[in-house]
């Protein structure tokens, strides 16, 4: 009776590269115009859900605004709203309120709660290419008074961000989106900035796949479980700052 010896399955990994090798092979591209996810790619965490549950706890919200908020977030979790369903009514639920007063409570929120959590590679990549008068973009589904703050620590001006936002009439957020950029969103809202094909572009989840696959080089920094298996898929190498090294 023959017995047949069974090895392990190689599993897939994707290559991870170290930070000299990051820098050095988005360098080599010699890029003029680069585009960044924010939340969880330029700092850890996610600063949308974060600053929703801040103004809950400090009463920017209203009670019966968190009730609700705070049942179609369950429902999300659920995976019964979609992701760009939650997105949008994440900066819906502010309507009524000044834009003042959003954007100083943003301020306040990122400077007490999320600026820390800046990934110091990130910023000394910026930094770099912007020394070498790369074009940056900033992309992401959270609300616009949070990005625009939060990229203001990298010298991105509120011009390049592509962010989820609702028309201000009288100096008042109202319920009107203007854009929710999340999946294939990010590309249409890159296209409509005029921007067809970034020569690199970072994200770290899924919902940034679509944006990295039209870049010349797609880098995927601190990815999800998802994105690792895509970016297996697509040979695309990923990269972990220093503080989320597992």
């Amino acid at each position: 009776m023959n017995t047949l010896s069974s090895s392990p399955i190689p599993v897939a990994t994707a290559a991870a590269l170290t930070t000299e090798q990051f820098f050095s092979r988005v360098h080599a591209l010699s890029p003029r115009i680069a585009v960044f996810d924010c939340d969880g790619t330029l700092w850890s965490g996610d600063a949308g859900s974060s600053f929703m549950r801040w103004t809950m706890d400090t009463g920017l919200l209203s009670r019966e605004a968190t009730e609700w908020l705070n049942s179609r977030y369950v429902e999300y979790k659920r995976g019964t709203v979609s992701e760009i369903a939650i997105c949008g009514e994440m900066v819906q639920i502010y309507h009524g309120l000044r834009e003042t007063e959003l954007r100083s409570a943003a301020a306040e929120f990122f400077r007490n709660h999320v600026e820390r959590n800046i990934f110091p590679e990130m910023a000394e990549l910026v930094a770099a290419l912007q020394d070498n008068g790369v074009e940056i973009w900033a992309v992401s589904s959270t609300c616009d008074w949070v990005i625009e703050e939060g990229v203001r620590r990298f010298n991105i001006p509120a011009n390049r961000v592509l962010s989820a936002r609702v028309a201000i009439e009288n100096g008042r957020a109202t319920e009107r989106l203007l854009d929710v950029p999340t999946d294939e969103g990010k590309v249409a809202s890159l296209r409509r900035a005029g921007i067809t094909a970034p020569d690199v572009v970072f994200g770290n989840s899924v919902h940034d796949a679509a944006m990295l696959a039209i870049a010349r080089g797609a880098f995927p920094v601190n990815p999800s479980e998802e994105l690792v298996q895509r970016s297996i898929a697509e040979s695309w190498p990923v990269y972990y700052p220093a503080s989320v090294v597992r």
